[in-house]
């Protein structure tokens, strides 16, 4: 699902709700997790999961092209940890 298909479900299923509304709604919500991340924290979603920052330490990689080796800097990466809920409603086998 992408966002703006995200965005037509929520319309669809909140028809009391402008659709601006809820566009709104979603980019705010995208806004403060991105924010919070760049700040460095933690953000948890009880039943979805969890987002925080993890660090990845210098190393040599290589380039493709070339073969050469080539210094990878200190990278601060996004990572998502899916919560216990969340991880039960995937593994469950799909209902026909």
């Amino acid at each position: 699902m992408i966002k703006s298909e995200l965005i037509a479900q929520l319309t669809e299923e909140n028809p009391h709700l402008f659709q601006r509304d809820i566009e709104r709604i979603v980019a705010t919500i995208f806004e403060e997790i991105t924010a919070t991340l760049e700040a460095g924290d933690r953000v948890e979603l009880r039943g979805f999961g969890a987002f925080s920052v993890r660090r990845r330490d210098p190393r040599n990689g290589r380039n493709p092209r070339s073969g050469e080796s080539v210094k990878v800097g200190t990278k601060f990466v996004p990572f998502f940890k899916a919560g216990k809920e969340l991880r039960m409603r995937v593994d469950t086998p799909l209902k026909s």
